[in-house]
């Protein structure tokens, strides 16, 4: 890890310091810390607490079976099943989709937040994040490979470890340039 690299539980200085981490030590997070960021995650806002998310935790030698899951779909020769194998931590969020569409994007956003309170309480203990999307989310063969049902939406993959390497921040565009106001 970046020495220099400092983990504040401040929200403000959370959300600020928090940072994309691509390069992982190889040392293991544990179930428990992971599972125990879960739950402080859970407290995103999320309509009527319908909590339309569940979890998939691939870690040790369970990196194999999401590595085989990515092989079916993309072939025994693809960089992509070997980075699985190589992060400590790969966590797929799944939302139960509702056909109501308000309460479909109500739920996306509720766990979009989810992936968001997640990411930012393991930064808040020192273990960076990556949060992506794939194409072969909607791979019948990859779905059908990790029991992901009709009706079920993968909203993303989430890595996490402690950081090899934090990078720098990268300059944001101040809101007030994005910002409409309307007072009278």
């Amino acid at each position: 890890m970046n020495e220099s690299a400092v983990f504040s539980k401040n929200v403000i200085d959370v959300i600020q310091e928090r940072r994309t981490v691509k390069k992982f030590k190889t040392d293991p997070v544990p179930v428990e810390t992971i599972t125990r960021l879960l739950d402080v995650a859970a407290w995103a806002p999320n309509h009527k607490l319908r909590e339309p998310w569940r979890f998939l935790l691939f870690t040790g030698e369970g990196r194999q079976k999401l590595a085989d899951a990515v092989a079916a779909d993309l072939g025994e020769d693809n960089k992509f099943a070997s980075t699985l194998l190589h992060n400590p931590v790969s966590l797929i969020v799944v939302m139960k989709e509702d056909p109501r569409q308000a309460i479909w994007d109500e739920d996306f956003a509720a766990v979009s937040a989810l992936i968001q309170n997640f990411m930012l309480a393991a930064w808040s203990e020192g273990i960076g994040t990556f949060w992506m999307t794939k194409p072969f989310f909607y791979s019948p063969v990859f779905r059908e490979q990790l029991g992901i049902k009709p009706g079920e939406k993968i909203v993303g993959l989430v890595y996490a470890g402690y950081p090899e390497v934090v990078p720098k921040a990268q300059q944001r565009t101040s809101a007030a340039e994005k910002l409409t106001v309307f007072d009278r």
